[in-house]
């Protein structure tokens, strides 16, 4: 694939892409009536694939026997199609733009490996936070500011403060 050098370092101006998300936020609260998330997205696909593995093991438990209750499935989910929009979606900006290529960025102070190891446990702790919290940034903290819910803003609260904490610990992998 080209790399467009002229377009590589191009973004939409962050204040018109935040207005553009609150705008789809609040549409997608008047169109489905609940807001946005992705790690709806994660749980549901999990819990589809524990089922497909070990379908006993799913009927037995209580927290995955309540995803198929009334002959739902969990992959139907629309979290599930959501994601799947944002790669697709993710993948035409880039292709558009000349920066859909495959690269490890990091800090000269690093190996690409060692990034790559930092990226996978810095999600795995998100995603374990994620669950333990009930909603990811998307839904617990966007969604629930949108409706003015208290716990949307402490979720807010936690996810940056948590997230400067560590900056502050691991500065010297960037900088």
């Amino acid at each position: 694939m080209k790399i467009n050098p002229d377009k590589q370092h191009v973004y939409w101006n962050p204040y018109f892409a935040g207005f553009l998300m609150g705008i789809i936020l609040l549409l997608t609260f008047y169109l489905t009536g609940r807001g946005l998330g992705a790690s709806g997205a994660a749980k549901a696909i999990v819990t589809q694939t524990v089922h497909t593995v070990a379908p006993t093991h799913t009927e037995n438990n209580t927290y995955y026997a309540e995803q198929f209750k009334g002959g739902k499935t969990p992959i139907s989910n629309w979290l599930v199609f959501e994601v799947i929009g944002i790669v697709i979606g993710a993948f035409i900006s880039g292709s558009l733009s000349g920066r859909a290529f495959f690269r490890v960025q990091h800090s000269p102070k690093i190996t690409s490996r060692r990034r790559l190891w930092f990226a996978l446990l810095g999600g795995a702790l998100f995603g374990f936070g994620a669950q333990f919290a009930k909603g990811c940034t998307s839904g617990a903290a966007l969604s629930g500011m949108a409706v003015l819910s208290l716990g949307g803003f402490i979720a807010m609260l936690s996810i940056f403060g948590g997230a400067y904490l560590f900056a502050y610990f691991f500065r010297k992998l960037w900088i």
